[in-house]
Protein backbone atom coordinates (compact mmCIF):
# COMPACT_ATOMS: atom_id res chain seq x y z
CA UNK A 1 0.00 0.00 0.00
CA UNK A 2 1.87 3.23 -1.04
CA UNK A 3 0.44 6.92 -1.24
CA UNK A 4 2.35 8.92 -3.96
CA UNK A 5 2.10 12.78 -5.02
CA UNK A 6 0.94 13.13 -8.53
CA UNK A 7 2.31 16.18 -10.41
CA UNK A 8 -0.50 17.01 -13.27
CA UNK A 9 0.75 18.24 -16.43
CA UNK A 10 -0.92 21.16 -17.74
CA UNK A 11 -4.46 19.27 -16.64
CA UNK A 12 -5.09 20.29 -12.86
CA UNK A 13 -8.14 21.91 -13.45
CA UNK A 14 -10.12 19.69 -15.95
CA UNK A 15 -10.52 17.85 -12.66
CA UNK A 16 -13.36 18.80 -9.88
CA UNK A 17 -15.49 17.32 -7.81
CA UNK A 18 -17.80 15.21 -9.43
CA UNK A 19 -16.20 14.20 -12.35
CA UNK A 20 -15.64 10.22 -12.89
CA UNK A 21 -12.97 7.72 -13.95
CA UNK A 22 -13.71 4.60 -16.23
CA UNK A 23 -11.90 1.56 -17.23
CA UNK A 24 -12.53 0.88 -21.06
CA UNK A 25 -10.15 -1.65 -22.63
CA UNK A 26 -7.01 -1.27 -20.31
CA UNK A 27 -7.39 2.44 -20.42
CA UNK A 28 -8.44 5.13 -17.83
CA UNK A 29 -10.75 7.71 -19.29
CA UNK A 30 -11.76 11.07 -16.99
CA UNK A 31 -14.95 12.26 -18.36
CA UNK A 32 -17.18 14.85 -16.45
CA UNK A 33 -14.19 17.71 -16.81
CA UNK A 34 -14.73 21.55 -15.79
CA UNK A 35 -16.61 23.27 -17.72
CA UNK A 36 -18.15 22.27 -21.39
CA UNK A 37 -15.87 20.79 -24.38
CA UNK A 38 -14.40 23.69 -26.24
CA UNK A 39 -11.97 22.96 -29.08
CA UNK A 40 -9.13 21.11 -27.39
CA UNK A 41 -11.60 18.19 -26.55
CA UNK A 42 -14.77 18.44 -28.07
CA UNK A 43 -16.03 14.97 -26.48
CA UNK A 44 -14.98 16.05 -23.05
CA UNK A 45 -14.12 12.73 -22.29
CA UNK A 46 -9.42 12.25 -21.81
CA UNK A 47 -6.86 9.55 -21.52
CA UNK A 48 -5.62 9.60 -18.36
CA UNK A 49 -1.66 8.01 -17.59
CA UNK A 50 0.58 8.06 -14.79
CA UNK A 51 4.27 7.87 -15.93
CA UNK A 52 7.11 8.80 -13.43
CA UNK A 53 4.56 10.68 -10.73
CA UNK A 54 3.28 12.57 -13.41
CA UNK A 55 -0.42 12.91 -14.70
CA UNK A 56 -1.21 13.73 -18.47
CA UNK A 57 -4.68 13.75 -20.56
CA UNK A 58 -4.86 12.95 -23.84
CA UNK A 59 -8.46 14.26 -25.66
CA UNK A 60 -10.33 11.17 -26.59
CA UNK A 61 -12.11 10.97 -29.94
CA UNK A 62 -15.89 9.77 -30.78
CA UNK A 63 -16.71 8.17 -33.27
CA UNK A 64 -19.08 10.17 -36.10
CA UNK A 65 -22.48 8.49 -35.34
CA UNK A 66 -21.93 9.18 -31.90
CA UNK A 67 -24.03 11.48 -29.97
CA UNK A 68 -23.29 14.71 -27.86
CA UNK A 69 -22.13 13.48 -23.87
CA UNK A 70 -22.68 16.71 -21.83
CA UNK A 71 -20.02 17.11 -18.78
CA UNK A 72 -22.15 15.17 -16.26
CA UNK A 73 -21.10 15.56 -12.30
CA UNK A 74 -22.24 13.06 -9.96
CA UNK A 75 -24.11 10.46 -12.35
CA UNK A 76 -24.50 7.14 -11.73
CA UNK A 77 -22.38 5.04 -13.75
CA UNK A 78 -22.42 1.00 -14.02
CA UNK A 79 -20.09 -1.21 -16.32
CA UNK A 80 -20.85 -4.09 -18.02
CA UNK A 81 -18.34 -6.94 -18.51
CA UNK A 82 -18.89 -8.62 -22.17
CA UNK A 83 -21.50 -10.73 -22.00
CA UNK A 84 -23.65 -12.69 -24.73
CA UNK A 85 -21.67 -11.20 -27.69
CA UNK A 86 -21.79 -7.90 -26.51
CA UNK A 87 -18.86 -5.74 -26.16
CA UNK A 88 -17.07 -4.35 -22.95
CA UNK A 89 -18.83 -1.37 -22.38
CA UNK A 90 -20.37 1.72 -19.41
CA UNK A 91 -23.74 2.78 -18.48
CA UNK A 92 -24.30 6.47 -17.75
CA UNK A 93 -27.16 7.96 -16.11
CA UNK A 94 -27.90 11.69 -14.97
CA UNK A 95 -25.89 13.70 -13.40
CA UNK A 96 -25.74 17.30 -12.94
CA UNK A 97 -23.86 19.60 -15.39
CA UNK A 98 -22.03 22.89 -14.74
CA UNK A 99 -25.01 24.52 -15.18
CA UNK A 100 -26.57 23.34 -12.20
CA UNK A 101 -29.18 21.29 -14.90
CA UNK A 102 -29.99 17.82 -13.63
CA UNK A 103 -30.35 15.20 -16.15
CA UNK A 104 -32.54 12.04 -16.97
CA UNK A 105 -30.50 10.48 -20.03
CA UNK A 106 -29.17 7.41 -20.35
CA UNK A 107 -25.97 6.90 -22.54
CA UNK A 108 -24.69 4.12 -23.04
CA UNK A 109 -20.71 4.29 -23.56
CA UNK A 110 -18.81 1.80 -25.91
CA UNK A 111 -14.97 1.51 -27.77
CA UNK A 112 -15.66 1.97 -31.21
CA UNK A 113 -12.12 1.49 -32.58
CA UNK A 114 -7.92 1.29 -32.16
CA UNK A 115 -6.24 3.13 -34.58
CA UNK A 116 -3.16 1.89 -35.79
CA UNK A 117 -1.00 4.01 -33.12
CA UNK A 118 -3.64 2.49 -30.61
CA UNK A 119 -5.52 5.52 -30.36
CA UNK A 120 -8.73 4.76 -28.62
CA UNK A 121 -11.96 6.00 -30.88
CA UNK A 122 -15.12 5.75 -28.57
CA UNK A 123 -18.72 5.42 -29.24
CA UNK A 124 -21.60 7.23 -27.44
CA UNK A 125 -25.52 6.78 -27.82
CA UNK A 126 -28.33 7.71 -26.06
CA UNK A 127 -30.96 4.74 -24.77
CA UNK A 128 -34.19 5.55 -24.89
CA UNK A 129 -36.41 3.92 -22.08
CA UNK A 130 -39.65 3.07 -21.66
CA UNK A 131 -42.76 2.88 -18.75
CA UNK A 132 -41.87 3.78 -15.30
CA UNK A 133 -38.94 5.96 -16.18
CA UNK A 134 -37.00 7.41 -13.27
CA UNK A 135 -37.02 11.07 -13.37
CA UNK A 136 -33.68 13.35 -13.68
CA UNK A 137 -31.35 12.98 -10.45
CA UNK A 138 -27.44 12.40 -9.37
CA UNK A 139 -26.12 10.86 -6.24
CA UNK A 140 -27.66 7.77 -7.23
CA UNK A 141 -25.99 4.12 -8.03
CA UNK A 142 -26.52 1.97 -11.14
CA UNK A 143 -25.80 -2.20 -10.78
CA UNK A 144 -26.18 -5.10 -13.09
CA UNK A 145 -27.66 -8.11 -11.90
CA UNK A 146 -28.13 -11.64 -13.55
CA UNK A 147 -30.80 -14.08 -12.72
CA UNK A 148 -32.31 -16.66 -14.73
CA UNK A 149 -30.32 -16.20 -17.31
CA UNK A 150 -31.02 -12.35 -18.12
CA UNK A 151 -29.53 -9.39 -17.05
CA UNK A 152 -31.11 -6.47 -15.58
CA UNK A 153 -29.95 -3.14 -14.56
CA UNK A 154 -31.01 -1.92 -11.34
CA UNK A 155 -31.12 2.53 -9.96
CA UNK A 156 -31.69 3.34 -6.73
CA UNK A 157 -31.42 6.80 -4.88
CA UNK A 158 -30.46 9.95 -5.63
CA UNK A 159 -31.53 13.44 -5.04
CA UNK A 160 -33.28 16.36 -6.93
CA UNK A 161 -35.03 19.49 -6.88
CA UNK A 162 -38.49 20.09 -5.80
CA UNK A 163 -41.20 18.35 -8.50
CA UNK A 164 -42.48 21.50 -10.51
CA UNK A 165 -46.41 20.74 -9.17
CA UNK A 166 -44.59 21.70 -5.77
CA UNK A 167 -42.56 24.26 -6.01
CA UNK A 168 -43.46 27.46 -4.49
CA UNK A 169 -41.47 31.44 -4.35
CA UNK A 170 -39.51 29.86 -1.27
CA UNK A 171 -38.75 26.16 -2.38
CA UNK A 172 -38.18 26.88 -6.07
CA UNK A 173 -34.35 25.52 -6.42
CA UNK A 174 -34.57 23.31 -3.06
CA UNK A 175 -32.73 20.03 -3.35
CA UNK A 176 -34.17 17.11 -1.98
CA UNK A 177 -33.99 13.32 -1.70
CA UNK A 178 -35.37 10.82 -4.74
CA UNK A 179 -38.68 9.07 -3.57
CA UNK A 180 -37.32 5.44 -2.65
CA UNK A 181 -38.25 3.49 -5.27
CA UNK A 182 -35.85 0.61 -7.36
CA UNK A 183 -36.02 0.77 -10.96
CA UNK A 184 -35.37 -1.97 -13.62
CA UNK A 185 -34.08 -1.54 -16.22
CA UNK A 186 -34.49 -4.13 -19.50
CA UNK A 187 -31.46 -2.76 -21.64
CA UNK A 188 -32.19 -5.55 -24.36
CA UNK A 189 -36.27 -3.71 -24.91
CA UNK A 190 -35.53 -0.75 -23.16
CA UNK A 191 -38.06 -0.85 -21.01
CA UNK A 192 -38.16 0.32 -17.31
CA UNK A 193 -40.25 -0.98 -13.85
CA UNK A 194 -40.17 1.04 -10.83
CA UNK A 195 -41.00 -1.18 -7.61
CA UNK A 196 -41.50 0.01 -3.70
CA UNK A 197 -40.16 -1.87 -0.68
CA UNK A 198 -41.26 -1.45 2.90
CA UNK A 199 -37.32 -1.55 4.06
CA UNK A 200 -36.39 1.44 1.73
CA UNK A 201 -38.94 3.87 3.50
CA UNK A 202 -36.41 7.01 2.99
CA UNK A 203 -34.23 9.07 0.56
CA UNK A 204 -30.49 7.79 0.01
CA UNK A 205 -27.80 9.70 -1.83
CA UNK A 206 -24.10 9.29 -2.14
CA UNK A 207 -24.07 6.08 -1.38
CA UNK A 208 -22.62 2.42 -2.84
CA UNK A 209 -24.06 -0.14 -4.51
CA UNK A 210 -21.88 -3.63 -4.59
CA UNK A 211 -23.32 -6.31 -6.98
CA UNK A 212 -22.97 -9.86 -7.33
CA UNK A 213 -25.39 -11.91 -9.26
CA UNK A 214 -29.05 -11.65 -8.54
CA UNK A 215 -28.14 -9.55 -5.28
CA UNK A 216 -27.54 -5.46 -4.74
CA UNK A 217 -25.61 -4.45 -1.37
CA UNK A 218 -26.84 -0.45 -0.98
CA UNK A 219 -24.34 0.86 1.82
CA UNK A 220 -24.39 4.05 3.74
CA UNK A 221 -25.12 7.12 2.20
CA UNK A 222 -26.71 10.49 3.59
CA UNK A 223 -30.03 11.59 3.57
CA UNK A 224 -31.09 15.07 3.51
CA UNK A 225 -34.64 14.61 5.34
CA UNK A 226 -32.79 13.77 8.69
CA UNK A 227 -29.70 14.92 7.77
CA UNK A 228 -27.95 12.12 8.51
CA UNK A 229 -25.59 9.44 7.64
CA UNK A 230 -26.98 6.34 9.10
CA UNK A 231 -25.10 2.82 9.05
CA UNK A 232 -27.13 0.93 6.40
CA UNK A 233 -26.82 -1.90 5.14
CA UNK A 234 -30.02 -3.68 2.56
CA UNK A 235 -29.41 -6.41 0.74
CA UNK A 236 -31.56 -5.85 -2.55
CA UNK A 237 -32.27 -9.87 -4.27
CA UNK A 238 -33.86 -9.64 -7.66
CA UNK A 239 -35.42 -12.46 -9.50
CA UNK A 240 -36.21 -12.04 -13.49
CA UNK A 241 -39.21 -13.82 -13.76
CA UNK A 242 -40.65 -14.32 -16.60
CA UNK A 243 -43.58 -11.41 -17.07
CA UNK A 244 -42.96 -9.64 -13.53
CA UNK A 245 -39.97 -9.36 -11.72
CA UNK A 246 -39.64 -10.30 -7.71
CA UNK A 247 -37.91 -7.82 -5.51
CA UNK A 248 -37.32 -8.49 -1.97
CA UNK A 249 -35.16 -6.15 0.25
CA UNK A 250 -32.96 -7.26 4.11
CA UNK A 251 -31.77 -4.72 5.96
CA UNK A 252 -28.22 -5.68 7.82
CA UNK A 253 -26.33 -4.98 10.93
CA UNK A 254 -23.33 -4.87 9.80
CA UNK A 255 -23.56 -0.97 7.59
CA UNK A 256 -21.08 1.62 7.66
CA UNK A 257 -21.96 5.49 8.24
CA UNK A 258 -20.45 6.87 4.44
CA UNK A 259 -21.14 8.89 2.02
CA UNK A 260 -19.18 10.13 -1.03
CA UNK A 261 -17.09 7.11 -0.86
CA UNK A 262 -14.49 6.16 -3.55
CA UNK A 263 -14.52 1.87 -4.08
CA UNK A 264 -11.81 0.15 -6.13
CA UNK A 265 -12.21 -3.06 -6.98
CA UNK A 266 -8.84 -5.55 -6.27
CA UNK A 267 -9.37 -8.15 -8.88
CA UNK A 268 -11.58 -10.50 -11.11
CA UNK A 269 -13.51 -12.16 -7.55
CA UNK A 270 -16.01 -9.86 -5.69
CA UNK A 271 -13.33 -7.75 -3.85
CA UNK A 272 -13.41 -4.10 -3.12
CA UNK A 273 -11.63 -1.63 -1.05
CA UNK A 274 -13.48 1.46 0.04
CA UNK A 275 -11.65 4.98 0.65
CA UNK A 276 -12.11 8.35 1.60
CA UNK A 277 -15.78 9.38 2.03
CA UNK A 278 -17.48 11.40 4.76
CA UNK A 279 -18.86 10.29 8.49
CA UNK A 280 -20.50 14.27 9.08
CA UNK A 281 -20.39 17.30 6.55
CA UNK A 282 -17.25 18.55 8.20
CA UNK A 283 -15.40 15.08 8.96
CA UNK A 284 -13.92 13.12 6.56
CA UNK A 285 -13.30 9.06 6.99
CA UNK A 286 -9.80 8.33 6.97
CA UNK A 287 -10.24 4.86 7.39
CA UNK A 288 -10.11 1.83 4.65
CA UNK A 289 -12.46 -1.14 4.19
CA UNK A 290 -12.54 -4.11 2.42
CA UNK A 291 -15.51 -5.41 0.96
CA UNK A 292 -15.53 -9.69 -0.10
CA UNK A 293 -19.02 -10.62 -1.46
CA UNK A 294 -19.36 -14.23 -1.95
CA UNK A 295 -22.73 -17.08 -1.63
CA UNK A 296 -23.12 -16.30 1.71
CA UNK A 297 -23.08 -12.77 1.74
CA UNK A 298 -21.14 -9.65 2.51
CA UNK A 299 -18.08 -9.16 4.66
CA UNK A 300 -16.75 -6.29 5.66
CA UNK A 301 -13.54 -5.83 7.31
CA UNK A 302 -10.83 -3.47 8.57
CA UNK A 303 -8.03 -2.44 6.17
CA UNK A 304 -5.12 -0.65 7.60
CA UNK A 305 -5.13 2.96 5.97
CA UNK A 306 -2.12 4.47 4.07
CA UNK A 307 -0.31 7.19 6.26
CA UNK A 308 -2.05 10.02 5.19
CA UNK A 309 0.34 13.05 5.10
CA UNK A 310 -1.07 16.22 6.82
CA UNK A 311 -2.16 18.03 3.59
CA UNK A 312 -5.07 15.27 3.58
CA UNK A 313 -5.21 14.98 7.29
CA UNK A 314 -5.71 18.96 7.36
CA UNK A 315 -8.52 19.23 4.37
CA UNK A 316 -11.67 19.54 5.09
CA UNK A 317 -12.69 17.83 0.99
CA UNK A 318 -11.69 15.24 -0.87
CA UNK A 319 -12.70 13.77 -4.20
CA UNK A 320 -11.14 11.23 -6.59
CA UNK A 321 -12.19 7.97 -8.39
CA UNK A 322 -11.01 4.53 -9.10
CA UNK A 323 -8.02 4.76 -11.24
CA UNK A 324 -7.50 0.62 -11.74
CA UNK A 325 -7.71 -2.44 -10.04
CA UNK A 326 -6.44 -1.77 -6.15
CA UNK A 327 -5.52 2.04 -7.23
CA UNK A 328 -7.22 5.40 -6.45
CA UNK A 329 -6.88 8.79 -7.60
CA UNK A 330 -7.35 11.12 -4.45
CA UNK A 331 -7.64 14.84 -4.95
CA UNK A 332 -7.31 17.69 -2.01
CA UNK A 333 -7.97 21.55 -2.26
CA UNK A 334 -4.98 23.37 -1.54
CA UNK A 335 -7.15 25.58 0.91
CA UNK A 336 -5.97 29.01 -0.73
CA UNK A 337 -2.55 28.93 -0.80
CA UNK A 338 -0.94 31.89 -2.84
CA UNK A 339 2.32 30.09 -3.78
CA UNK A 340 0.10 27.29 -6.00
CA UNK A 341 -1.65 27.78 -8.72
CA UNK A 342 -3.42 24.82 -9.02
CA UNK A 343 -6.54 23.68 -6.98
CA UNK A 344 -6.06 20.91 -6.20
CA UNK A 345 -3.02 18.37 -4.78
CA UNK A 346 -3.33 14.77 -6.55
CA UNK A 347 -2.36 11.49 -4.94
CA UNK A 348 -2.54 7.83 -6.25
CA UNK A 349 -3.06 5.23 -3.54
CA UNK A 350 -2.39 1.87 -4.47
CA UNK A 351 -3.33 -1.23 -2.76
CA UNK A 352 -1.18 -3.88 -4.27
CA UNK A 353 1.55 -5.48 -3.52
CA UNK A 354 5.11 -5.20 -4.92
CA UNK A 355 4.62 -8.49 -6.85
CA UNK A 356 0.88 -7.53 -8.07
CA UNK A 357 1.87 -4.03 -8.60
CA UNK A 358 4.75 -4.75 -10.99
CA UNK A 359 2.49 -7.15 -12.86
CA UNK A 360 0.25 -4.71 -13.01
CA UNK A 361 2.26 -1.99 -14.08
CA UNK A 362 3.91 -3.73 -17.03
CA UNK A 363 0.12 -4.81 -17.94
CA UNK A 364 -0.81 -1.09 -18.59
CA UNK A 365 2.35 -0.17 -20.17
CA UNK A 366 1.88 -3.22 -22.58
CA UNK A 367 -0.80 -1.08 -24.15
CA UNK A 368 0.01 2.39 -23.52
CA UNK A 369 3.57 2.79 -24.46
CA UNK A 370 2.52 1.26 -28.15
CA UNK A 371 0.78 4.86 -28.43
CA UNK A 372 2.90 7.55 -28.60
CA UNK A 373 0.28 10.13 -27.92
CA UNK A 374 0.73 11.19 -24.58
CA UNK A 375 4.65 12.08 -25.01
CA UNK A 376 5.09 13.23 -29.23
CA UNK A 377 1.60 14.70 -29.80
CA UNK A 378 0.56 18.05 -28.17
CA UNK A 379 -2.24 16.93 -26.16
CA UNK A 380 -4.82 19.66 -24.54
CA UNK A 381 -3.47 22.14 -27.10
CA UNK A 382 -5.83 25.32 -28.25
CA UNK A 383 -5.38 24.85 -31.42
CA UNK A 384 -7.23 23.88 -34.54
CA UNK A 385 -5.74 20.41 -35.26
CA UNK A 386 -7.88 18.79 -32.75
CA UNK A 387 -10.99 17.54 -34.77
CA UNK A 388 -14.20 15.67 -33.66
CA UNK A 389 -13.86 12.05 -35.18
CA UNK A 390 -10.44 12.59 -36.33
CA UNK A 391 -8.35 9.68 -37.67
CA UNK A 392 -5.29 8.33 -35.85
CA UNK A 393 -3.13 8.53 -38.97
CA UNK A 394 -4.04 12.32 -39.50
CA UNK A 395 -2.51 13.02 -35.92
CA UNK A 396 0.43 10.73 -36.82
CA UNK A 397 2.39 13.66 -38.71
CA UNK A 398 0.85 16.90 -37.57
CA UNK A 399 3.23 17.66 -34.82
CA UNK A 400 4.76 20.82 -35.32
CA UNK A 401 7.44 20.60 -32.97
CA UNK A 402 5.54 23.25 -30.48
CA UNK A 403 5.13 21.95 -26.86
CA UNK A 404 1.94 24.51 -25.90
CA UNK A 405 0.11 24.24 -22.80
CA UNK A 406 -3.61 23.78 -22.43
CA UNK A 407 -5.15 26.63 -22.65
CA UNK A 408 -7.46 27.03 -19.71
CA UNK A 409 -8.63 30.82 -20.59
CA UNK A 410 -11.40 28.65 -22.96
CA UNK A 411 -12.71 27.17 -20.40
CA UNK A 412 -15.39 28.26 -18.39
CA UNK A 413 -13.65 28.88 -15.02
CA UNK A 414 -15.87 27.48 -12.27
CA UNK A 415 -14.29 29.15 -9.82
CA UNK A 416 -15.76 32.86 -11.09
CA UNK A 417 -19.03 31.59 -11.32
CA UNK A 418 -20.61 31.33 -7.91
CA UNK A 419 -20.60 27.96 -6.49
CA UNK A 420 -20.67 26.65 -2.98
CA UNK A 421 -17.18 26.07 -2.31
CA UNK A 422 -16.20 29.03 -0.48
CA UNK A 423 -17.34 31.25 1.33
CA UNK A 424 -17.22 33.59 4.88
CA UNK A 425 -16.87 31.96 7.76
CA UNK A 426 -20.21 33.47 9.12
CA UNK A 427 -22.03 32.85 6.19
CA UNK A 428 -25.81 31.45 7.15
CA UNK A 429 -26.67 30.38 4.01
CA UNK A 430 -27.55 26.84 4.00
CA UNK A 431 -27.42 25.04 0.39
CA UNK A 432 -29.89 22.31 0.58
CA UNK A 433 -32.22 24.93 1.83
CA UNK A 434 -31.27 27.53 -0.49
CA UNK A 435 -33.87 29.53 -2.39
CA UNK A 436 -33.07 32.79 -4.71
CA UNK A 437 -33.07 35.73 -2.64
CA UNK A 438 -32.51 38.31 -6.00
CA UNK A 439 -33.36 37.72 -9.38
CA UNK A 440 -29.83 36.76 -10.79
CA UNK A 441 -29.78 34.09 -8.34
CA UNK A 442 -32.23 32.15 -10.38
CA UNK A 443 -29.12 30.48 -12.44
CA UNK A 444 -26.20 30.66 -10.09
CA UNK A 445 -25.71 31.83 -6.40
CA UNK A 446 -24.88 35.68 -6.02
CA UNK A 447 -21.49 35.81 -5.05
CA UNK A 448 -18.75 38.49 -5.01
CA UNK A 449 -14.99 37.40 -4.37
CA UNK A 450 -13.58 38.57 -1.30
CA UNK A 451 -9.78 39.45 -1.89
CA UNK A 452 -7.90 39.88 1.66
CA UNK A 453 -4.50 38.36 1.40
CA UNK A 454 -4.48 34.87 1.56
CA UNK A 455 -7.94 34.73 2.79
CA UNK A 456 -9.34 35.35 -0.77
CA UNK A 457 -12.64 33.71 -0.38
CA UNK A 458 -16.21 33.54 -2.31
CA UNK A 459 -19.11 35.88 -0.10
CA UNK A 460 -22.46 35.85 -0.29
CA UNK A 461 -24.21 38.94 -1.68
CA UNK A 462 -27.30 37.85 1.39
CA UNK A 463 -24.19 37.59 3.96
CA UNK A 464 -23.30 41.25 3.14
CA UNK A 465 -26.76 43.24 2.69
CA UNK A 466 -26.26 44.03 -0.64
CA UNK A 467 -29.43 45.03 -3.16
CA UNK A 468 -29.29 43.54 -6.17
CA UNK A 469 -28.86 46.61 -7.55
CA UNK A 470 -25.22 47.32 -6.28
CA UNK A 471 -24.54 43.32 -6.65
CA UNK A 472 -25.19 43.75 -10.38
CA UNK A 473 -22.59 46.50 -10.69
CA UNK A 474 -20.10 45.08 -8.24
CA UNK A 475 -20.15 42.23 -10.62
CA UNK A 476 -19.26 43.69 -13.67
CA UNK A 477 -16.11 43.48 -15.15
CA UNK A 478 -13.26 41.67 -13.19
CA UNK A 479 -12.77 44.05 -9.91
CA UNK A 480 -12.44 42.34 -6.45
CA UNK A 481 -14.03 44.04 -3.15
CA UNK A 482 -13.15 43.03 0.51
CA UNK A 483 -15.98 41.68 2.33
CA UNK A 484 -17.68 42.99 5.77
CA UNK A 485 -15.83 40.81 8.05
CA UNK A 486 -12.58 42.69 6.66
CA UNK A 487 -14.27 45.81 7.86
CA UNK A 488 -16.14 48.28 6.17
CA UNK A 489 -18.36 48.37 3.28
CA UNK A 490 -17.26 46.59 -0.06
CA UNK A 491 -15.12 48.90 -1.98
CA UNK A 492 -13.29 48.23 -5.41
CA UNK A 493 -9.48 47.50 -4.97
CA UNK A 494 -7.46 48.57 -8.21
CA UNK A 495 -4.68 49.23 -9.46
CA UNK A 496 -4.01 52.65 -10.24
CA UNK A 497 -3.58 53.96 -13.84
CA UNK A 498 -0.17 54.08 -15.23
CA UNK A 499 0.46 57.82 -15.82
CA UNK A 500 2.04 58.05 -19.01
CA UNK A 501 4.19 61.25 -20.18
CA UNK A 502 2.67 62.49 -23.51
CA UNK A 503 5.44 63.15 -25.95
CA UNK A 504 6.44 66.53 -27.20
CA UNK A 505 6.65 66.86 -31.20
CA UNK A 506 8.63 69.81 -32.38
CA UNK A 507 7.90 70.67 -36.14
CA UNK A 508 11.20 70.07 -38.09
CA UNK A 509 12.97 73.30 -39.35
CA UNK A 510 14.39 73.23 -42.71
CA UNK A 511 16.98 74.82 -43.66
CA UNK A 512 16.66 77.66 -46.37
CA UNK A 513 13.20 76.92 -47.19
CA UNK A 514 11.43 79.04 -49.80
CA UNK A 515 8.54 80.36 -49.64
CA UNK A 516 5.80 80.25 -52.44
CA UNK A 517 6.37 83.88 -54.57
CA UNK A 518 2.93 86.10 -54.00
CA UNK A 519 1.98 88.05 -56.76
CA UNK A 520 -0.09 90.96 -56.20
CA UNK A 521 -2.97 91.82 -58.70
CA UNK A 522 -5.75 94.79 -58.49
CA UNK A 523 -9.43 93.16 -58.18
CA UNK A 524 -10.02 94.26 -61.89
CA UNK A 525 -6.71 92.26 -63.02
CA UNK A 526 -8.16 89.30 -60.35
CA UNK A 527 -11.53 89.64 -62.36
CA UNK A 528 -10.02 89.91 -66.42
CA UNK A 529 -8.22 86.63 -65.75
CA UNK A 530 -11.08 84.83 -63.98
CA UNK A 531 -13.28 85.30 -67.04
CA UNK A 532 -10.50 84.38 -69.53
CA UNK A 533 -9.86 80.77 -67.76
CA UNK A 534 -13.72 80.56 -67.73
Amino acid sequence: MTLQPVTPVNCASLLQPGCSLLQLDGEVLLFGQKGWPKRSCPTGVFGVRFKDGEMKLRPISFSNDSCYLPPLRCPAVCRLDPYDGLPESYLIHGGRTPNNEISSSLYVLTMDSRGSNRKLTLCCKEKELVGEVPGARYGHTMSMVQSLGKTACVLFGGRSYVPKGERTTETWNRVVDCPPQVFLFDLEFGCSSAHTLPELSHGQSFHLALAREDCVYFLGGHSLTSDSRPPRLIRLSVELRQGSPLLSSETLVTGISISSAIITRTGPAHRYIILGGYQLDSQKRMECSTVILDEKGIHIEHLEPPKWIPDIVHSRTWFGGSAGEGSVLLGVPTEGRPSQTDMHYFYQVSFQTEGENKEEDGSLQGCSQESKDYDDSTPLEDSEELYFGREPHELEDSSDGERDTYNEEDEEDETQTGYWIKCCPGCQVDPNTWQPYYSTELLRPAMIFCSRGEEAHWVHAQCMELSENQLVRLSQGSKKYFCLDHGGLPYQEMTPPRQVMSLKRTPMRVKDRKTPPTIKMSPAKKSFFRRLFD
